[in-house]
């Protein structure tokens, strides 16, 4: 049987005035306010695990993909993922994009194809892992708890 390769990384190329992108200096600053880590669904799912008693950790970059909580000890680890940034509904808002398509397009598809390599790597690992849209935990916070805690109960380990 030939051996399986993976896909090639998708290149994005940089964004930069000489490779054709631009943008105003309005966007610009806007888009320098959006920040990785402590975003309001994060933050709100991680409080709502808090005060129902779940104990967690915060990934401090020992972990492949930089998940946003991790129960190392349950082998579990949980992703915040942006809406925009991950690619939710891809197939409709990729025809949506009016400006800088080329960077786009291939930035959100290489974050896409990431979320796809990380996922396996801990599932190959044996790790479970639970992926929420920021849109979710806004939306259905009590759901998302519900989905970790049971998760956690299904460890045999787990004082849940």
């Amino acid at each position: 049987m030939p051996k399986k390769y993976p896909p090639p990384k998708i290149a994005v190329p940089r964004f930069c005035e000489s490779n054709g992108f631009y943008t105003t200096p309005k966007r610009s600053r806007n888009m320098a306010k959006i920040k990785a880590r402590g975003t309001k669904p994060e933050t709100r799912l991680k409080k709502g695990l808090w005060k129902t008693g779940v104990r967690y950790r915060k990934c401090k970059n020992r972990l492949p993909g930089n998940p946003d909580i991790s129960f190392v000890k349950y082998r579990l680890v949980v992703f915040v993922d942006g809406a925009f940034w991950h690619g939710h509904n891809w197939m409709e808002k990729k025809q949506k994009i009016r400006t800088n398509k080329e960077f786009w397009i291939s930035k959100i598809e290489r974050n896409k194809q990431r979320d796809q390599e990380v996922n396996q790597f801990y599932r190959k690992n044996g790790w479970k892992v639970i992926r929420f849209w920021d849109f979710e935990v806004e939306q259905q916070l009590g759901t998302c708890i519900k989905t970790i805690v049971d998760e956690l109960t299904l460890h045999p380990k787990s004082p849940y």
